[in-house]
């Protein structure tokens, strides 16, 4: 189940990371438009009840698994067994290898995984949409890097006018997000449900796409592996180190400071935002700002996840 190896160096396990490549960055807003566009189909035009049933069965199953993996970490403090117990990986037709294995933490993990899925299943509480949402988030950012710093440049950028178009110039994205009633983002509680008049008002609420955390994080993940590479720490596993974090720090400023813009600016226009608008300049900007003011221009732009301290080094070779 989990995507798992050992550093040859330490004997650790470590999580096995999915790397984004140049044309998968550019063809994301593509990519993204066509799924966008087919919800919006198929929400206009089926039954919206059984779009959002096929899609909340999905998204519960999924789910399962991801709030499993998120929560196995915490059961391994006290169960730190290894040993994989299940079936041997197998191939199916299509969806290729399965590998169904799992250790001691991941299995006592399931089972609450499996009651909460079914309960957010049942009810579809804005709070357990919220826990899946994160899980999702989590995972995601965990398995996927960007490869390198250009490439986490190009997928902002794309997906920068992605969104304003989506937002701003068709009805579409705006649609989507209410209709779908799915995990797919999270949700801020604006007003309780009342009764005026012996008339049902439903609660209110404001909602964040999980694509407005994912992508930035995963943006800012890459920097501080980068600040690792920079404090001669290994990057695998870093995120459980302390060293100087400028690049990192910088970015979740700037991403709490663009979050705080589309909040503001939602609420002084009263109309929806492109989240991304205010949080690709923050990112990209804080980025550019810090690399400029500590002389590491050219080390941040060469960064690359499959040879980071051979770029990094050669580049401040070049600053130098």
């Amino acid at each position: 189940m989990a995507l798992l190896q050992t550093d040859e160096k330490t004997g650790e396990v470590v999580v096995e990371r999915e790397t984004l490549t140049k044309e998968d960055a550019m063809k994301f807003p593509i990519i993204g438009s066509l799924a966008l566009g087919s919800l919006y189909v198929a929400f206009k035009y089926l039954d919206k009840d059984w779009v959002n049933f096929l899609l909340s069965l999905y998204f519960s199953v999924v789910g399962t698994f991801t709030l499993t993996a998120t929560a196995a970490p915490l059961f391994e403090v006290f169960l730190p067994s290894k040993t994989k117990y299940g079936p041997k990986p197998f191939k199916l037709p299509v969806l290729g290898d399965i590998d169904v294995q799992m250790i001691v933490s991941e299995i006592i993990a399931l089972i609450p995984a499996i009651i909460f899925s079914y309960f957010y299943f049942k009810t579809k509480h804005f709070m357990m949409n919220n826990v899946l949402g994160i899980s999702f988030c989590v995972q995601t950012i965990e398995r996927v890097s960007l490869g390198s710093y250009k490439i986490g440049a190009i997928l902002l950028t794309g997906l920068f006018f992605y969104d304003i178009f989506w937002v701003f110039g068709t009805e579409v994205m705006v649609t989507v997000a209410k209709s779908f009633d799915g995990p797919i983002k999270l949700l801020f509680r604006r007003s309780f449900e009342t009764v005026v008049d012996g008339v049902i008002k439903k609660a209110e609420f404001s909602l964040l796409g999980l694509g407005d955390i994912v992508v930035p994080g995963l943006f800012i993940a890459i920097l501080m592996r980068f600040d690792a590479v920079n404090a001669k720490v290994n990057p695998r596993g870093a995120e459980h180190m302390s060293f100087p974090k400028p690049f990192f720090t910088s970015n979740i400023i700037g991403y709490c400071a663009g979050l705080l813009a589309t909040v503001l600016i939602m609420y002084y226009f009263n109309a929806a935002q492109p989240a991304l608008l205010y949080l690709v300049p923050a990112c990209l900007g804080a980025s550019l700002i810090m690399a400029t003011a500590t002389g590491k221009f050219n080390a941040l732009c060469a960064y690359d996840e499959e040879s980071p301290t051979k770029d990094t080094d050669n580049s401040t070779k070049k600053n130098e």
